[in-house]
């Protein structure tokens, strides 16, 4: 694990030397668990998607189909675990986006696959349509749990630790 004084394992510089090391230590330790429980999600979270969407439209998922789910489960944790790693890592206050930004993009991956085997999108909500217009399968996931249930507490606890460590310093700063 990377120490309080390396900028890339929890924050900048002048935000680690001003933050309690211990709480430095538990953000980064946070961050990186709900990193790793990104990582071992997504594929599967991707091939959940094509499989559920597919059985409810044809009663099977074929082979071909299933194939290309896999890939698009893999290029999903390619692509997108490495950013919410990357962002994870920041600082607090360098971050300008959150986790599950980035995690609601996943749902292209599916969605790819989905609309090439000429699956129909599915009715949706007209808050659903505004907010995600390309979800055809009112895929996007809202919370961690939505990959997997264990990302819930993983969410939680990186959450948390990250108000508690904004909160300090806002107070530092003579802020509340």
């Amino acid at each position: 694990m990377a120490t309080s004084d390396d900028p890339g394992a929890g924050g900048s510089a002048a935000g680690d030397r001003a933050d309690d090391a211990d709480d430095a230590v538990r953000l980064a330790a946070y961050a990186e668990s709900l990193a790793d429980g990104v990582d071992a999600a997504l594929a599967g979270w991707v091939e959940a998607q094509v499989a559920t969407i597919m059985v409810a439209w044809s009663g099977e998922v074929p082979d071909e189909v299933r194939e290309e789910a896999r890939r698009a489960g893999r290029a999903a944790r390619d692509e997108l675990g490495p950013e919410v790693r990357a962002l994870l890592r920041l600082d607090i206050d360098d971050q300008r986006t959150n986790p599950m930004s980035i995690l609601r993009t996943a749902a292209a991956y599916p969605t790819v696959v989905l609309r090439a085997v000429g699956v129909p999108p599915v009715e949706r909500d007209r808050d659903a349509e505004a907010h995600f217009p390309d979800d055809d399968y009112d895929l996007v996931p809202t919370r961690f749990a939505d990959l997997d249930p264990s990302l819930h507490d993983a969410g939680l606890r990186w959450g948390a630790a990250k108000a508690h460590v904004h909160l300090q310093r806002r107070r530092r700063e003579g802020r509340r």
